[in-house]
């Protein structure tokens, strides 16, 4: 199901913050996933269920020039493996906080905080949410993240909700044409 708002139901400002976006960073457990974690098995074994759509519309995002960055508080093989299978270009899994992460990305890409949109949805999201210039809180995000939230998502995390916001971004920026060119026969 496509929970993409019309551009039309956006807010000026909301639109402004969309355009002025040059980094895509987004938390994983929660966000690219619904949360759930399964471990198990001798080996301990760990499985996480990723939304199809919602790595798509990374893709697209790379394509069109837009960097993708995930940043998760707790290592895990199985986000590492994802992250390598769509060519994130940013992958920080630390306990040693996110907007440590995000302070190294602004420094070493040479650009603003205002510059960064960032997906969350708990507690542990709140600093680098209140640091970027366009915080996005997923449907079902706890409500302290959905308070600061500029723009919450109709789908929850690991539902769309990732798709949902970089075919808003890649709209508002007029590269969604373009980006999605490349799968129609001519």
């Amino acid at each position: 199901m496509d929970h993409t708002p019309k551009l039309s139901t956006l807010s000026p400002e909301l639109i402004q913050a969309f355009s002025r976006i040059k980094l895509f960073l987004c938390d994983v457990d929660g966000v690219l996933t619904d949360a759930s974690v399964f471990i198990g098995g001798e080996n301990v074994v760990e499985r996480k269920r990723f939304n199809i759509q919602d790595g798509l519309g990374l893709v697209l995002l790379k394509k069109s020039g837009i960097p993708v960055g995930w940043i998760s508080a707790r290592f895990s093989p199985v986000t590492l493996n994802r992250a390598r299978e769509l060519s994130v270009d940013f992958l920080e899994q630390s306990k040693e906080g996110k907007l440590a992460a995000v302070n190294k990305l602004v420094s070493q890409l040479g650009i603003d905080y205002s510059e960064i949109l960032f997906m969350g949805d708990d507690v542990v999201d709140l600093q680098v949410m209140q640091a970027v210039g366009l915080p996005i809180a997923v449907a079902n995000a706890r409500q302290d993240v959905i308070a600061v939230a500029k723009y919450v998502t109709k789908a929850p995390g690991g539902h769309g909700a990732v798709r949902e916001t970089c075919d808003l971004l890649l709209k508002v920026q007029g590269l969604w044409d373009s980006a999605i060119k490349t799968y129609f026969i001519s």
